[in-house]
């Protein structure tokens, strides 16, 4: 493990003073239920969380110093939700270092949930190692890599509003989306979601938030139409 948490911390661009604090930040619950200890990355997570809105606020506040308001406040929502906090993890390949229990260790290595979490943790551990200056240095530079133009986040906002609208355009119907099944403890339930069209299946997602599995699913039935991979069985618009 300690060669691991080495690589871990070349990729990352910054070496800890307190080991500790990064071997917690990628410490899943699961490892820690299984294995009786008294840590995890759960209380990481929770102040990653404060740190990078106030990392990721400022950054779009001076990088847009004539936007309003509510432009602001869409671009940091989709900078700092689930989807794109994992899309920062699988930069710096988090999953590869993530410590999880045996029921995780296979579809939970790059689980959007999971993976977010532990950016938020990571990003945490090295807040308190050093300070905010240093985190942010880190994180902008992720940022800056991954969204060279953070404005375009904006376009692909409310994915089930932009099926809908295919769907009523191309097809005369709306879709329809289901919980199919909602799995876990209840203070951290998972929600599985299918979104279909007639009495074609579009996509099904899993996702913490049913909010957030319905988005994804529309997400990937829109994309799937626009391709042009029509399932079978819905009606063409006359």
């Amino acid at each position: 493990m300690k060669s691991d948490l080495v690589k871990l911390q070349r990729i990352l661009g910054y070496t800890f003073q307190d080991q500790h604090l990064l071997l917690e930040s990628m410490m899943h619950r699961s490892f820690a239920t299984e294995n009786n200890l008294k840590f995890n990355n759960q209380r990481l997570e929770f102040l990653g969380d404060s740190v990078l809105q106030i990392i990721l606020t400022e950054y779009i506040f001076r990088k847009y110093p004539d936007y309003a308001e509510g432009p602001l406040t869409k671009i940091r929502s989709g900078m700092a939700d689930q989807t794109s906090f994992a899309l920062l993890a699988r930069k710096l390949n988090l999953g590869e270092f993530l410590m999880l229990g045996r029921g995780e260790n296979e579809a939970g290595r790059d689980r959007d949930s999971t993976l977010s979490d532990a950016f938020e943790a990571v990003m945490a551990a090295i807040f308190l190692d050093s300070n905010l200056e240093v985190t942010r240095g880190i994180v902008l530079k992720l940022i800056e890599d991954v969204y060279p133009e953070p404005t375009d986040i904006l376009s692909s906002n409310n994915p089930k509003g932009r099926l809908q609208e295919f769907c009523q355009h191309n097809f005369g119907m709306s879709p329809v989306y289901e919980t199919l099944s909602v799995e876990g403890p209840e203070h951290d339930p998972v929600f599985t979601v299918q979104v279909s069209l007639g009495e074609s299946i579009l996509a099904t997602y899993s996702a913490k938030k049913r909010k957030y599995a319905e988005g994804i699913a529309a997400t990937e039935g829109l994309s799937l139409l626009k391709a042009g991979k029509v399932p079978p069985y819905i009606p063409k618009k006359q």
